[in-house]
């Protein structure tokens, strides 16, 4: 669809200045309004923005090499905090407003922080409150202010327009952000990434795809993570194409069908909605359209594998596609062109079911510590169930010594993408970190002979049975999520006999199953016409694994795992100590 463009750079001032010329009259940030309205912010008066941000924060004392901290949501202010603090060759410390204010202070300290942005009124005060418990922070700004206060953003750039601030030379080994790790093990650790790691990543990743300047995205992964940061906010502003930045997840479908994005990037758990979302339709549908989306199911399978088809199964494939997926696929605004899935593993089931609803699904793996792009599947190289082939530049390689195991060893990664190190952690750096700075993952795979990676688990994660067998939970966890009656799953089993399963109910289709089969549930978690549904569920959903990987009994919860209860990372990740921590000794009962 667009040829190529190469536009060079080196830095990311490079990149918001090159774009802010040369995609100067493109619609760069969109911001809703309310229902249908969206007000758009062009490139040209983006880069105006952070110019006056630039000399705002100049004017508060920033200087090459400084701590600049956000504690936002994804919004325009976002965009104009990073790029300002980069053009004074700051360093910036991107935090998410969903924390709890201990790992705020956690990060600020750690980091160093000078001035600090915060979204609201109430982070922006909780940030005062601290006082001399963050003694580095000397200036709090608030996004949500009113324009006449004295610490508010509008303030900031009124300041930056009164004395400007030139670009600080800032070069490619520079330090340009602090990611801080989800910390699903251990208090968070400060990534240290170079403009050189984040622009080299970007480049490598948008020679990959066919984007361009007609693009149109919704935004709703978190910037201050790596994967939102780069593959989505960076790589569009290369190409000078539309980010509409989605407002609430539960506006997320209506803002899909407003916005038309014509390219997603998403993560797994919003492909397992839609999976759940459309098995659930079909299961309502009559026979003849549950056979007809079956077939068509198997027929775009085919497609897929480049097989042709007959002139009837052809017939067949545009019926189905006509009368169900073609729905599905206006719920995505209907100009969808492919998506990009990262940060977690995509089951194949869902990986096909999308694939099969006409939309391309290219899935990609990285971190946070290597920029975040490892490798990804891409027009004309792609196998579901892989992670890709690694980017241009970037090397991976197995080491088999680290799991004993002749088909998956760990991933180690080589390039100009990966972190310079943990900030302050000799002893953290020293296990990750090898003397030609590969990366140890932490993660275990295998690449098949024509050059694919598959993920197969985490070495963390891995425990060892009471009869010696290994079990890798994460990738069999998705598999049972799949089920309609789970929303969350946790396998437990370290030194036991066997697995048993801690399983989040899904309590809104339970309880339509109950109506429809005339049960009266009482307490859903002792229920034991539940407990006979969801072990039915286990068995169902676990037929690939192997006979010790199958969980022989479970323990039923209601409440999911979230942020606010500490058993979820701000990016979604299960806390799986926290987890068991929490129900472990209930967990161990069941073997008694």
């Amino acid at each position: 669809m667009y040829p190529f463009q190469v536009m060079k750079f080196e830095t990311l001032v490079e990149l918001m200045e090159k774009a802010g010329q040369e995609h100067a009259a493109n619609e760069a940030l969109g911001t809703r309004k309310g229902p249908g309205r969206w007000e758009w912010i062009h490139y040209r008066d983006l880069k105006k923005m952070v110019d006056e941000a630039r000399g705002g924060l100049a004017a508060l004392g920033v200087k090459k090499g400084d701590r600049i901290a956000i504690i936002s949501n994804n919004r325009v202010e976002w965009v104009v905090t990073a790029f300002a603090a980069y053009g004074l060759g700051g360093v910036l410390v991107p935090m998410y407003e969903a924390q709890a204010p201990e790992e705020w202070k956690f990060i600020l300290n750690d980091a160093g922080a000078k001035v600090v942005v915060a979204a609201t009124e109430t982070i922006y005060q909780t940030i005062r409150g601290f006082g001399g418990e963050v003694p580095s922070v000397t200036r709090v700004v608030c996004l949500n202010a009113a324009s006449t206060e004295p610490d508010s953003f509008a303030k900031l750039l009124e300041a930056g327009r009164n004395s400007p601030a030139p670009l600080a030379p800032v070069a490619p080994e520079d330090q340009a952000a602090q990611l801080y790790t989800s910390g699903t093990t251990g208090e968070p650790k400060g990534v240290q990434l170079t403009h050189k790691n984040l622009s080299s990543n970007v480049l490598a990743s948008c020679s990959r795809f066919d984007f361009g300047p007609g693009d149109r995205s919704l935004a709703f992964l978190p910037w201050a993570h790596a994967f939102g940061q780069t593959a989505e906010l960076y790589t569009f502003i290369y190409f000078g194409a539309a980010l509409a930045i989605n407002d609430e997840i539960p506006n997320l479908v209506a803002n899909l069908a407003e916005v038309r994005p014509t390219i997603l990037v998403a993560v797994p758990r919003i492909f397992n909605r839609i999976y759940d979302g459309v098995n659930k339709q079909m299961a309502e549908k009559p026979g003849i359209i549950r056979k007809l989306f079956k077939e068509g199911r198997a027929l775009s399978a085919r497609l897929r594998q480049g097989e042709k088809l007959s002139f009837t199964e052809k017939l067949t494939h545009n019926l189905a596609d006509k009368l169900i997926f073609e729905k599905v696929r206006a719920k995505f605004g209907g100009r969808l062109r492919f998506v990009v899935s990262g940060s977690a593993a995509l089951n194949t089931e869902v990986a096909e079911l999308i694939d099969a609803l006409g939309i391309d699904v290219y899935e990609g793996y990285g971190l946070t510590e290597t920029s975040p792009v490892v490798s990804v599947n891409y027009a004309g190289n792609r196998r579901i169930g892989s992670v890709g082939k690694a980017l241009p530049g970037v090397e991976i390689r197995i080491d088999h010594s680290a799991t004993e195991d002749s088909t998956s060893g760990e991933i180690i990664v080589s390039g100009p993408n990966v972190m310079t190190g943990y900030y302050n952690r000799p002893e953290e750096n020293a296990q990750v970190l090898l003397p030609d700075g590969s990366f140890r993952t932490g993660d275990m795979g295998y690449i098949d002979r024509d050059g694919f990676l598959f993920i197969t688990g985490r070495i963390k994660e891995q425990y060892k049975l009471e009869n010696g067998k290994y079990v890798v939970p994460s990738p069999l966890e998705e598999e049972l999520k799949l089920s309609p009656y789970i929303a969350n799953v946790v396998l437990y089993g370290e030194n036991q006999p066997h697995n048993v399963a801690l399983v989040v109910a899904d309590v809104a289709a339970i309880l339509a199953w109950a109506k429809h089969h005339g049960i009266a549930l009482g307490n859903l978690e002792t229920n034991p016409e539940v407990k006979k549904l969801l072990m039915g569920e286990l068995e169902r959903y676990s037929k690939t694994f192997k006979g010790y990987e199958k969980p022989k009994d479970l323990l039923i919860i209601t409440e999911d795992f979230t942020t606010d209860n500490g058993l979820l990372t701000p990016k979604l990740s299960v806390k799986r100590p926290n987890v068991i921590a929490k129900y472990g000794a209930a967990l161990k009962k069941l073997y008694v």
